[in-house]
């Protein structure tokens, strides 16, 4: 129970730290509310549930300075700037009042900001390096133990990033929000931008 508490804390501090899938969460839950950024709090689950099975399966390619890892943070770099960017550009415009769309709408809707998500946490180098040091925390457990730790984490990621989503898109807290949005979004793409700059020059400087 020791060790589960440890780790459960752990990971869920690791998630109050705003990161890609944070902002991309918000960005997306202000500009067309929570349903549709609930597609990308799933795909950033379903991202974070492929790391946590490799990483608990002991999958070689979670190791820090493997050519495969250098790739997914180069691809993850990438992204990064292409959200930063995405971000600064649009800034300002998110409607904080929504239409109803419609439901063959809704549905690619959906499923573009699942690939969105599912992008942003499969990019991000960090969710790798993150649970490939809790499965170390772990590596005792037996089977069926690891499975619980897994769709523990699991499930967290995935209520979480939904109560980022339904927070930041009731329309009540955009409202009283209306005038910092612009600000908070041209801070988030250049926080990513940053974000990326950081992980290409540690990179180039090893």
């Amino acid at each position: 129970m020791q060790l589960f508490m440890l780790v459960a804390t752990a990971h869920f501090l690791a998630l109050l730290s705003p990161g890609p899938d944070f902002f991309l969460v918000a960005r997306t839950s202000a500009s067309a509310g929570w349903r549709l950024a609930s597609g990308a709090c799933a795909g950033i689950a379903l991202a974070n549930g492929m790391f946590i099975c490799a990483a608990f399966t002991g999958v070689s390619f979670l190791r820090d300075g493997g050519p495969l890892f250098v790739t997914l943070q180069l691809a993850g770099c990438g992204y990064l700037l292409y959200l930063g960017q995405l971000f600064l550009r649009h800034a300002g415009q998110a409607t904080l009042t929504h239409s109803e769309p419609g439901v063959a709408t809704s549905a690619r809707g959906w499923l573009n900001s699942l690939g969105m998500g599912f992008a942003s946490g499969i990019l991000n180098p960090k969710n790798a390096l993150f649970y490939a040091s809790l499965a170390s925390m772990i590596a005792s457990s037996g089977t069926w133990a690891k499975l619980g730790y897994g769709i523990w984490m699991f499930a967290i990621v995935l209520a979480w990033d939904l109560a980022v989503a339904v927070a930041i898109g009731n329309p009540r807290v955009l409202r009283r929000f209306a005038r910092a949005l612009p600000w908070l979004e041209r801070a988030s793409g250049l926080m990513l931008i940053l974000l990326a700059g950081a992980v290409l020059t540690h990179l180039a400087w090893r």
